[in-house]
């Protein structure tokens, strides 16, 4: 991966841009807890904003359930995927959701919250088609969460994954991350035809930075660390000062 992006020049015309935002760690502060997490006002006006600018060619991607999305953002409803790809609604509204393998995810879930009960500060988040367990307040535990989850993992003959975040260990379908879900998309109006744009943080964004990269659009860095991302910005305030950059540019060349 390429340790030094550039920083980001100006964004490209909403009108030519195909959008795809992660969420935590880049429009929002990352949260002690996911549910300590909120969103100003002015985010979701910025992201109305865009969508409508873009004509509707904005999707959110993110590890959080698609459902978990919409109450942070309510009132919109933007195309999403959700779960690292595993649902994934379109901007006609459909859902597309896949398979799991019920089994190896229970016996999964079960090690992580007999875990989570006798390591306090080990936290599981149970997405219905994912988990996600959660050592922000206990980061001591991590080697021996990853184990027992490679363990798990292991034992359930390729159908699911162990994808590490920050401060998070997830365990989700085989085949499904932001690169695939972002990939989907594209190939649909009204993203289909236009310049993919991925802005993300985490080692789970490097799969999306890998399928745009190959799609000639632009792929953004939030913070420090090593990536695939060519472009780098500083902080989720900066993120939002780009896209609101990108959206001045807009109305200055209509007016």
């Amino acid at each position: 991966m390429d340790s030094q992006p550039q920083r980001a020049p100006a964004p490209p015309s909403p009108e030519a841009g195909a959008f795809f935002l992660d969420v935590d760690g880049t429009l929002l502060g990352i949260a002690a807890t996911p549910d300590a997490v909120t969103v100003e006002p002015a985010v979701g006006e910025l992201l109305s904003r865009l969508a409508g600018a873009s004509g509707g060619a904005l999707a959110l991607i993110s590890g959080r359930a698609i459902a978990v999305l919409d109450r942070l953002f309510a009132p919109l409803r933007l195309p999403a995927a959700g779960q690292h790809g595993a649902e994934r609604r379109d901007a006609d509204g459909r859902v597309h959701t896949h398979a799991i393998h019920a089994r190896g995810l229970g016996e999964v879930r079960a090690a992580a919250a007999a875990f989570a009960a006798g390591n306090p500060g080990v936290a599981l988040e149970d997405k219905g088609l994912s988990l996600a367990v959660h050592f922000r307040q206990a980061p001591a535990a991590e080697p021996a969460l990853r184990a027992l989850l490679e363990d798990a993992v292991a034992k359930c003959a390729g159908q699911v994954a162990l994808q590490p975040g920050k401060m998070v260990l997830e365990v989700k379908p085989a085949g499904r991350d932001k690169g695939s879900a972002i990939a989907e998309f594209m190939r649909e109006p009204p993203f289909r035809g236009r310049v993919p744009v991925f802005i993300g943080d985490d080692v789970t964004d490097e799969f999306g930075f890998a399928v745009v990269n190959r799609l000639g659009g632009l792929t953004v860095k939030v913070g420090e660390g090593a990536s695939r991302a060519r472009l780098r910005l500083a902080d989720v305030a900066a993120v939002r000062r780009w896209l609101e950059d990108c959206l001045h540019r807009r109305e200055a060349r209509t007016a």
